[in-house]
């Protein structure tokens, strides 16, 4: 009886399991890095990696073009690399140069296509001249560790930062290693000359597979969207104008909401790209808070105002900047320009908006949709007046500084009190206009 199971098993069970493994394919992920290393690069490789953890796929391959960028974001796409437990290839789509070559090295496999270039790796600052000996003694460093780690020679990963670091018959004096894609096989940084993925999988007798290309999802999308300088400098102009217009109009609500929601879509994107740090955000807001007590609690316009507003607008563009406090070594001048740009604009468009659509703003159908157009009047039952229309026409002195609020004193007695118009000075004389109920309305006599 049990010979009779058995021999059904192997009728019937097993051409099925045999079938199912013969389906099984090679699930290979595909990522890009097809631009300057930056924090932006940086968030993408770690999404790239931990999605195709998620996915659970057998092999990665970066295809690769670049032309370097900051050291501290190459490191850290290095470590990840070093660190994933699958079969990572980088495919070298024309250059390697600088940190791509160390994050190349990193690679389990390095591929390169015909007319491809790797190496020159020495750590420049942002205008092209060699960065500090620091700089360079960190990058042989991590050149040679990353070397040593996939059994590469660590002295021609040396070289390939310092141009006084010899390598007989390979580097020349004065100069860096820059292998082409011949050179690079040769000497042991390149497996093959390849020009596809396709053919990537057939060297490495990899038949029944799927290619996979990983894309950012719509968040990621909407996120780099907002990285964009001209959508930037929309946002900055939301903050201050609607700042701007809580202050002049308090109460209404809808600006000061604007304003927060601007400045949370601005943070966001660079907070998550690695390019606004805490230090940043602190110093817009102590910026915010200098205004704040400029504009309610010191009179006239001075040191405080003119501290935050630098504060501010400073720290609404190192946020732009991946500088390393105050550092802008690595900053490429196209980077600040961009920036300088961004707050620019959005200045300017603030002048603009100050002079041509201040008045009308209050007057639009948009306007007055979120406002209460009623007048709340006494014989309608809506509000109780807590003075006597007596003191209309009554002359008195600011006891504060009306900013536009605050209190008045007319025969040694103390009102509350708002102005019709400009900000009055703490005893300036003042002159009563109207009973608006809860305040005195009044302006400077």
């Amino acid at each position: 009886m049990f010979s009779n199971i058995c021999k059904l098993f192997f009728i019937f069970l097993m051409p099925v399991l045999f079938i199912n493994a013969q389906e099984k394919k090679t699930i290979v992920f595909v990522g890009e890095i097809k631009q300057n290393i930056d924090p932006r690069t940086n968030r993408y490789t770690k999404l790239f990696l931990e999605k195709a953890k998620e996915k659970d796929v057998d092999i990665i391959i970066i295809e690769l073009d670049t032309y370097g960028g900051a050291v501290n974001d190459a490191d850290d796409i290095r470590t990840m690399i070093l660190d994933y437990n699958k079969p990572i290839y980088v495919w070298i789509n024309k250059d390697a140069a600088s940190a791509g070559a160390l994050i190349s090295i990193a690679c389990d496999s390095i591929y390169m296509s015909s007319g491809a270039s790797i190496g020159a790796a020495t750590v420049v600052t942002a205008d092209g001249t060699a960065a500090p000996d620091k700089y360079q003694s960190y990058m042989r460093s991590i050149m040679r560790s990353t070397a040593e780690a996939k059994n590469r020679n660590p002295k021609i990963a040396e070289a390939m930062v310092d141009e006084d670091i010899q390598v007989d018959s390979i580097s020349q004096e004065g100069k860096v290693i820059t292998f082409s894609t011949i050179e690079a096989i040769e000497n042991g940084f390149c497996e093959a000359e390849l020009n596809s993925i396709e053919e990537i999988l057939k060297r490495n007798n990899i038949e029944n597979y799927k290619v996979e290309r990983y894309e950012l999802s719509s968040a990621e999308n909407i996120i780099s969207l907002f990285l964009n300088p001209i959508v930037s400098s929309i946002l900055i102009l939301l903050i201050i104008g609607g700042l701007y217009f809580e202050l002049q109009t308090p109460g209404i609500g809808f600006p000061i909401m604007a304003s927060i929601v601007a400045l949370i879509l601005y943070l966001t994107p660079y907070y998550l790209n690695g390019l606004a740090e805490n230090w940043e955000i602190f110093l817009f807001l102590i910026g915010m808070i200098l205004i704040v007590i400029e504009v309610f609690l010191i009179p006239g316009f001075g040191v405080a105002g003119i501290f935050g507003l630098a504060l501010t607008f400073g720290s609404l563009m190192l946020l732009m900047l991946n500088n390393d406090v105050f550092d802008f070594t690595f900053v490429i001048s196209k980077d600040i320009l961009n920036a300088s740009g961004s707050i620019l604009i959005a200045v300017l468009g603030f002048g603009l908006l100050l002079f041509f659509g201040g008045i009308k703003f209050t007057e639009s159908q948009a306007f007055k949709r979120i406002m209460l157009e009623d007048t709340q009047d006494l014989d309608k039952g809506y509000i109780s007046k807590k003075y006597s229309d007596k003191l209309i026409g009554k002359n008195g002195k600011a006891m504060t500084i009306l900013r536009p609020s605050g209190k008045i004193t007319i025969s040694d007695k103390i009102y509350d009190a708002t102005t019709s118009g400009k900000y009055i000075e703490k005893n300036s004389k003042i002159i009563v206009l109207n009973n608006e109920g809860s305040t005195l309305k009044v302006k400077k006599s």
